[in-house]
């Protein structure tokens, strides 16, 4: 009997009938306001990044070896790449400055992933409705999410980055969804998408690779989809088989996942709505622990110079993936290690996008300040699992004798306290102020809030480019 005959794929299946069969009238209004708050953001932190030496080598790189005419938009720029290109590209500038959102749960960076795929198959489908579009992104923004919980925080304790892993699933789902594949192909493009799943964690330490991550998972994606359309075959059974499938081989194991997690709720309720934003450029692991210094300094005033010790409590996964002894080995390193984004802090009263340059990684004042910050593990965090994944408890001893304390379970912007309107808009006009006219900004921002209005998506996708 072939396997085809014992095909068992209820949760792959599931996915795919969510993807292919999900209505824009089916979404409560409350989600499809998120996602354009999402969309906004994951777009402002592209546009930022679209002239980092890191986008700008890709970007050359890949126009060189492009040789398609057309071709798809370059965000924040007036180039135009083939369709995985771009999506390649794209991806890794929402990325390009640890600025974009995260489903804290699922581990994973969303807008990164699912939008590149999106906007790409937008451009190759012209036509596409502004609800449809909408409709498009929740689809790719529920799923990716949920394959990070049936994971859960192992994977990526494991070494791998869920956002070039886990982050495949999203960038199918959006554009199976926007190419309008039938349950059975989309059930074809997340099998295509998953073979295709990889990313190590070791690329936080320095290399500029990371940041790509999330582009490549988008392309990935973008693949399945594509490649299905026209009948080209996956993994039927992505999540489920037991030899080779996603779950058994990424958890290396039969029962470190939880399938249920799957599709449990799907439709009914909104991953959506548990995405967080970020406010501080550096990894979400980090953004307890600033906040918690932030909340003591206006509670008690002091600066760098009063400063003994600092000492962070967190889960296991915050002291493996942040809590390392810092050691200069490029800005990517910088923005995820948790002493010197303390360290950035106290020595600027802020840790956005103007606090973190390659001149500063190797400052001796960082360095120095850096060393008085330990982060050791509270076992009693790690047991409350993955929604408390990044809740610190935080002491600071002053060199008076002073000792403070503050315990922040998630930061500003988080899913329990979402962002206003307002704060995600002031920070998409901060960031685009370094590339776009503030009316060209206002006209971006008016689009994409407007969204459901469209006629045609294509109207928000040309107001990305940029000319040179």
């Amino acid at each position: 009997m072939s396997h085809s005959d014992q095909l068992q794929n209820p949760y792959t299946r599931g996915i795919a009938d969510f993807v292919s069969t999900l209505r824009y009238d089916a979404i409560p209004a409350p989600v499809i306001e998120r996602i354009k708050l999402l969309m906004l953001d994951s777009l402002g932190c592209a546009i930022y990044g679209s002239q980092l030496p890191w986008s700008r080598i890709l970007m050359e790189t890949l126009g060189e070896v492009d040789t398609t005419a057309g071709g798809c938009t370059v965000w924040g720029t007036g180039q135009r790449l083939s369709a995985p290109h771009a999506a390649l590209v794209n991806g890794t500038l929402v990325q390009s400055f640890e600025l974009d959102d995260v489903h804290r749960v699922g581990v994973l960076h969303v807008g990164a992933v699912t939008l590149p795929s999106l906007f790409a198959a937008a451009e190759i489908n012209p036509g596409m409705s502004g609800r449809e579009f909408l409709t498009a992104c929740v689809a790719g923004y529920e799923i990716g999410p949920r394959v990070g919980m049936c994971m859960g925080q192992e994977h990526i304790a494991q070494g791998w980055h869920s956002g070039a892993t886990v982050g495949v699933f999203s960038a199918a789902a959006a554009a199976s969804a926007a190419l309008k594949l039938t349950p059975e192909q989309t059930v074809h493009a997340l099998g295509i998408a998953g073979t295709q799943a990889s990313g190590l964690m070791a690329a936080q330490f320095g290399a500029m690779v990371k940041r790509m991550h999330a582009g490549r998972a988008s392309q990935s994606g973008l693949y399945g989809a594509l490649l299905a359309r026209k009948g080209f075959t996956g993994i039927m059974d992505v999540f489920e088989n037991p030899y080779g499938g996603f779950c058994s081989t990424f958890s290396r194991s039969t029962d470190r996942f939880d399938m249920h997690k799957l599709t449990a709720g799907l439709g009914d309720r909104f991953e959506t709505t548990q995405i967080a934003l970020k406010f501080y450029s550096c990894v979400g692991s980090n953004h307890t622990t600033l906040d918690a210094i932030r909340n003591m300094q206006a509670r008690h005033p002091f600066g760098v110079a009063d400063v003994e010790k600092v000492q962070v409590q967190g889960s296991r996964v915050t002291v493996d993936h942040v809590g390392w002894k810092y050691v200069p080995q490029g800005l990517t390193s910088a923005q995820l290690n948790l002493p010197y984004c303390v360290a950035t802090l106290l020595l600027d009263g802020d840790a956005f996008v103007e606090q973190f340059t390659e001149e500063k990684v190797t400052d001796p004042e960082r360095i120095r300040v850096s060393q008085l910050v330990e982060v050791i593990e509270d076992p009693a965090i790690t047991a409350r699992g993955s929604v408390y994944r990044h809740m610190v408890h935080v002491k600071v001893t002053l060199r008076d004798g002073t000792v403070l304390t503050e315990t922040v379970e998630t930061p500003r912007g988080s899913e329990h306290s979402f962002a206003s309107a307002g704060q995600v808009i002031a920070k998409f006009r901060k960031l685009t102020s370094h590339r776009l006219s503030a009316v060209h900004s206002e006209r971006i921002i008016e689009q994409v809030m407007q969204a459901e209005k469209m006629s045609n998506a294509g109207d928000l996708v040309n107001l990305l480019a940029v000319p040179q």
